[in-house]
């Protein structure tokens, strides 16, 4: 069960290591520690992007013997660990493990066994552990298991296990989050296609407040597993929202959930899907998570109209007529909407 340790909480100039640190939480969770003014050194091939501005980056591959032979000889306050390769994190472990004050290891939801039960929480059973070193993106959820298993075996006493959900926000390289209200922006006055199912449930944490926790816990020596998801809002609540934030006019014409089943529709992620939307048997509770423990230990949810309209920011950025990685190009929206019955 997750325990709050009796730390009173770092005091004077602290020292963060993060395994990663170049992609998109890795670097939310450098900015975040150098404003708070730790130092931080980031460890990672660089090729997902630059660091944060004032942390230092050891450009190595994890796949090498010698991948941690440039890293400081020294102890760590707080320890960043975010892959999902068994073997990266099991090495990582054995070289700073003993070296390091925390230990946040960033697991994911898809570490459960199943999805069909809405608020559930984290007794719910894990997959069975891989025990490749490298696995396969088919066996994500069994490698974030044995991820977590070498870590409550190395550092267990010093250990926050973050089982995420949808991350969205700023930066978001994933699409999925921005797509609907990315949509209402796009073409105001035009008819919105949206499935029928208001009741649904839909969940996103934004990327900064999981980054301000994760930063929160290290300091104050927080431990145990936790389910780190976003507040839950029924679909039809999510459409009001995004068309309010959006600007979004034009009519809504709702879709039947069996009719955009039968035309075969992508679901929750992808391209030419509806993003965040998942109807799929088995999965009633993968947007319905409890997440009440990770409240209680002091995670807090901005707004989730702030949450949109920064995301909207980001999304105009980038550029609203863009080719997404998420959510339905417009093309295939309009065709949808002549086909209706």
């Amino acid at each position: 069960m997750p325990v709050l340790s009796e730390s009173p909480g770092w005091v004077g100039f602290v020292d963060i290591l993060i395994l990663g640190g170049t992609a998109w939480l890795g670097r939310e969770i450098a900015t975040q520690a150098l404003a708070r003014g730790h130092a931080v050194t980031c460890v990672a091939r660089g090729e997902s992007g630059q660091v944060a501005q004032g942390a230092t980056l050891v450009s190595t591959d994890r796949s090498r013997p010698d991948a941690y032979a440039e890293v400081p000889d020294q102890a760590w306050d707080a320890v960043f660990e975010v892959s999902w390769q068994p073997g990266f994190v099991r090495a990582a472990l054995a070289e700073f493990g003993p070296r390091a004050g925390h230990w946040t290891y960033v697991s994911s939801g898809n570490a459960y066994e199943k999805f069909d039960t809405p608020g559930a929480d984290e007794s719910a059973p894990l997959r069975a552990a891989t025990d490749l070193d490298l696995a396969d993106r088919e066996l994500y959820g069994e490698a974030k298991v044995a991820c977590e298993q070498a870590s409550l075996a190395a550092v267990g006493d010093r250990l926050v296990i973050a089982r995420a959900g949808l991350i969205g926000g700023p930066g978001d390289p994933s699409d999925r989050a921005g797509a609907w209200v990315a949509r209402a922006a796009r073409a105001p006055e035009e008819p919105l296609l949206v499935p029928d199912t208001p009741d649904l449930a839909t969940s996103v944490i934004d990327v900064r407040d999981l980054a301000s926790w994760l930063l929160d816990c290290a300091e104050k020596g927080t431990t145990g597993t936790y389910d780190t998801i976003g507040p839950v809002v029924p679909f039809g609540e999510w459409i009001d929202l995004i068309r309010a934030v959006g600007g979004h006019t034009g009519p809504v014409v709702l879709a039947p959930r069996e009719w955009l089943e039968e035309q075969k529709v992508g679901q929750f992620m992808g391209p030419e899907s509806l993003a965040m939307w998942l109807t799929e048997p088995g999965y009633e509770g993968w947007s319905s998570r409890s997440g009440q423990a990770a409240l209680k230990a002091g995670l807090k949810h901005r707004s989730r109209e702030e949450f949109v309209r920064d995301t909207l920011a980001w999304e105009r950025e980038l550029g609203l007529e863009r080719e997404r990685k998420a959510g339905l190009s417009a093309g295939k929206e309009k065709e949808l909407i002549a086909a209706l019955p």
